[in-house]
């Protein structure tokens, strides 16, 4: 045993000795295998795919917005030498993230909840703070660029998760979790970055608050990953100001930036949650108005939306819908292409229709190759079982869609009947009420005379049971005094 050990052991310690870096925030050495090509690269591999995956948000005011502070706060940061890109993408979810090589993604739910440039310059400088102090690259390196998982932890089953088919490595990036030391370091960078290009860093700490608040109020478990390793906000509340003072000292600034009103009329008209024409669920259906389709969504089960395709799972992860577009002219060539692409073999195969609409029902297996490989992972990982699929390739409106349920050998009979029930009830859409459904978007309005937060939300219809969530997306109490001319959000149609 001795012999055969000592020669990883020996590799081991090769590595940890050839793959010491100079940070270049501490200027310390840390154990990084990632080098800075490598990191570029990973970006530059992540970008398009975290855009296909979300989308654009089509606001050029606010786009330029996030490129001008962007590019102004990485040109004072510590690897001011990387070329950065920053984007908004169009999620409801509020979250930023980074990914290495000076990539930095907004989401316009987090931007619709920001009340002034400052709080947005916090949480920038914060997202550049893991780029510069490479926290990606050493996650990355510690996990040996071995997959994440996907974002909402929608589906628990690696051996079904795979077919899903919507995490690549590069864009699993998106998904890293840092520790608390460096979600600490990069709070303190982001008030040292925020605050060298002239915004007061305190605000950055009451946004954290809003983030908690919103959190709680949603009964959501995930919370933007630069939260989600602090279990006391408290605390980094307090550290956030006092970092702010320290720096305010420092600068010797006597005039740092709030920018309040700015933002706020920025973002006025910014879409306000879901945008009804990339689909959304109502009643446990799913419409797509632009696309004009809708199908039932399986009672219970988690929804994700994403340009790229629809998908479901139940909350114990034994089970997985998606819809997409298929690949092909017809529907035998999608389903040959189906079959190739993911390296499967057809166990039934015949043709259908689907409410007056050409279809092929196709149940599946991974090929005998592909069921050799899963085999030997099975060895290697016990939790691991064959899979079985049933997939539905209809035609409708000059596209073929993938309507595919994917679950272990052992459970298919099981969930024959949900995926079956899904594909058969998909339809055309032709409701003009769901075809025309606007979203609703953040319009900012100007308190006339002095009042509460709370009565001036009643002056526009605010019904009471949005209130609170209206009191949070404006990070203030429903209490809160309000003097004449104050501005503050609503959310209307």
């Amino acid at each position: 045993m001795k012999k055969y050990l000592s020669i990883p052991l020996v590799t081991a310690v090769l590595l940890l000795f050839n793959s010491c870096a100079t940070n270049p925030v501490t200027g310390k050495k840390d154990i990084n295998f990632v080098s800075e090509d490598q990191e570029v690269a990973m970006g530059v591999q992540a970008d398009p795919q975290i855009v296909a995956q979300f989308g654009l948000y089509q606001n050029p005011k606010l786009q330029n917005f996030i490129q001008e502070k962007g590019q102004q706060m990485a040109a004072i940061s510590h690897r001011s030498n990387l070329k950065y890109t920053f984007r908004i993408v169009d999620s409801p979810v509020l979250n930023a993230f980074a990914v290495p090589g000076g990539y930095v993604y907004f989401t316009r739910g987090i931007m619709a909840h920001f009340n002034s440039e400052a709080q947005f310059a916090g949480v920038l400088g914060h997202e550049i703070g893991h780029i510069t102090a490479r926290h990606s690259a050493q996650q990355q390196s510690k996990a040996t660029l071995a997959q994440v998982v996907l974002m909402g932890t929608m589906i628990a089953s690696p051996t079904i998760a795979q077919y899903g088919d919507v995490l690549s490595q590069g864009a699993g990036l998106m998904f890293l979790k840092f520790g608390r030391d460096d979600e600490r370091q990069s709070d303190e960078l982001g008030v040292e970055y925020s605050t060298k290009i002239g915004y007061d860093a305190s605000h950055m700490a009451d946004f954290f608050q809003t983030l908690q608040r919103q959190g709680a109020e949603s009964g959501q478990e995930e919370l933007p990953t630069f939260l989600s390793s602090h279990p006391n906000p408290g605390d980094r509340y307090n550290t956030v100001h006092q970092l702010a003072d320290q720096w305010k000292q420092k600068t010797g600034a006597t005039n740092l930036k709030e920018g309040r009103d700015s933002y706020l009329r920025m973002i006025d008209g910014i879409i306000y949650g879901e945008d009804p024409k990339q689909g959304f669920v109502e009643n446990n259906i799913f419409y797509h108005p632009e696309l004009k389709f809708q199908f039932p969504t399986p009672a219970g089960w988690n929804v994700q939306n994403t340009p790229q395709q629809v998908q479901m799972a139940p909350k114990d992860g034994k089970a997985l819908m998606f819809l997409r577009l298929a690949q092909g002219t017809s529907l035998e060539a999608a389903g040959q292409q189906m079959l190739q692409q993911n390296q499967l073999q057809a166990i039934e195969s015949k043709s259908v229709t689907v409410n007056g609409l050409p279809a092929l029902a196709i149940i599946s297996q991974p090929a005998p190759q592909q069921q050799q490989q899963q085999a030997q992972q099975q060895q290697q990982q016990q939790q691991q079982q064959p899979v079985q699929l049933l997939t539905y390739l209809i035609q409708y409106g000059g596209n073929i869609y993938n309507i595919t349920g994917v679950t272990t050998a052992q459970d298919f009979n099981t969930y024959f009947q949900t995926f079956s029930g899904v594909a058969q009830n998909f339809r055309q859409l032709t409701d003009q009420e769901k075809i025309n459904r606007k979203p609703e978007v953040v319009h900012i309005k100007t308190v006339k005379s002095a009042t509460t937060l709370r009565q001036a939300l009643k002056n526009y219809n605010i019904p009471d049971n949005r209130l609170e969530e209206m009191a949070i997306l404006n990070g203030m109490q429903l209490t809160d005094q309000l003097p004449a001319n104050t501005l503050f959000k609503v959310v209307e149609k």
